[in-house]
């Protein structure tokens, strides 16, 4: 194995994370932002410099490009997103390295009150003589998902370097606003053209993830009556006042994010915007199970009608709009990609560990929509905040699997694949 894949890994992470490619969920049309354009085009001329072919970037903003099979075997997809995560800032990052992690606290430049220890972060004490990459404080680092583009692109780039390395053809896409849930364009399965897919989107050494969330987003409008308050009494109706009982009357002590864990769900309000004649809440809904989501987006109801009863001059509309549903519901129906997977991962001398994941990818719409597609690790930790950081040794694990199991399927008596 190539020695060098640690040096390469660390000039694309910290070079793509420079470049802003944030996400924006106001943003109706695809991909949301501008920005997202300048990731898409240097990995149309990268793919292209490397010489991957059918390197394109469709109209709704993916970037696809194959590389041709050197050996009989499924046509095998790898995913990862550019856009980085609308939740924190990610404008002006400045990826810094810290070479050969000494086991202590982790301190940023630009923020010196702020501290990455690996007391609040556990997996962070492993990480000792590893190449730790951060930002400098006042910005998200955009590992996720810019490791995993990372890692496609140095497998890639080293597949075709060496030809003589067996594998069956590899479609490579580099998707949008995977951040904002909607990465997938309705017409992306059929220009993949693949029989199973990947996403490097996780985080930890040997996590292979084939369960999901399933999610939909709430969009609650609250109209009141405006009037100038001085001339309010029995005539102004404070659509403020009304937002704030809605708040409080969802279950805050056993369904937000805060105070969940594991396979428990929760409601979640993610912004809130407008003023006393009109307000907009927005919410995201999340159970790993359907019913358990019908539930939560039938209390969120009741309790919107409830509030409106309290006030007939007042409007609430309460809108719930499907996300993406729990990727174990195709997947468990043929394993064949995550067997696959984890055997890759044996190979490597590391045992796989498959966990829900308490979020969704791209392969969670992928599956649905008929491509079977596991998230696999990449090493990213604290991802969407300032102290979000991956270590290099990491990332070059993610890159030997991804190469591992291109290898072990074009081998049938390794993969249990049919020859």
């Amino acid at each position: 194995m190539p020695q060098d894949f640690c040096s390469e890994l660390e000039t694309r992470l910290t070079r793509y994370a420079a470049i802003d490619s944030q996400s924006d969920a106001s943003v109706p049309t695809g991909p949301s932002t501008a920005v997202q354009w300048d990731m898409l085009r240097l990995l149309e001329a990268e793919l292209t410099e490397i010489g991957a072919q059918d390197v394109t970037v469709t109209d709704y903003g993916t970037v696809l490009a194959t590389l041709a099979g050197t050996a009989p075997g499924p046509t095998i997809g790898f995913l990862a997103h550019v856009d980085t995560a609308p939740q924190f800032n990610a404008t002006g990052v400045k990826p810094r390295v810290i070479r050969g992690y000494n086991g202590g606290d982790i301190t940023f430049p630009d923020a010196p009150d702020l501290t990455l220890s690996p007391q609040d972060s556990p997996y962070l004490a492993e990480k000792v003589g590893h190449d730790i990459v951060t930002a400098s404080g006042t910005t998200l680092l955009g590992a996720d998902d810019k490791a995993g583009v990372s890692i496609i692109m140095t497998a890639a780039r080293h597949l075709l370097a060496n030809p003589d390395i067996p594998h069956g053809p590899i479609r490579i896409a580099f998707t949008p606003d995977e951040e904002i849930g909607r990465g997938v364009d309705p017409r992306l399965p059929a220009d993949l053209g693949v029989d199973f897919a990947y996403t490097f989107d996780g985080g930890a050494v040997g996590e292979i993830e084939f369960e999901s969330f399933s999610a939909d987003g709430a969009t609650v409008t609250i109209t009141g009556v405006s009037i100038h308050p001085g001339w309010a009494k029995d005539k102004l109706v404070n659509a403020l006042h009304l937002a704030a009982k809605i708040v409080s009357t969802l279950p805050q002590a056993t369904m937000t994010p805060e105070t969940t864990e594991g396979q428990e769900g929760f409601i979640h309000i993610t912004d809130m915007s407008g003023s006393a004649a009109e307000v907009t809440l927005h919410l995201i809904l999340r159970d790993f199970e359907r019913e358990g989501l019908a539930a939560k987006g039938e209390m969120l109801q009741q309790i919107c009608a409830a509030v409106a009863a309290t006030e007939p001059r007042a409007t609430i509309t309460c809108e719930i709009t499907p996300q993406y549903r729990n990727m174990r519901y195709w997947l468990e129906q043929d394993m064949t990609p995550v067997d696959l997977a984890h055997a890759a991962c044996r190979d490597l001398g590391i045992e796989p560990v498959s966990e829900p994941i308490r979020g969704g990818t791209d392969g969670s719409r992928l599956t649905e929509m008929g491509v079977p597609t596991p998230n696999l690790f990449t090493g990213m930790q604290n991802i969407h905040g300032p102290t979000e950081w991956i270590s290099v040794q990491d990332m070059e694990v993610a890159t030997r699997l991804c190469l591992s199991l291109v290898e072990r399927a074009a081998n049938p008596d390794k993969s249990g694949m049919p020859a």
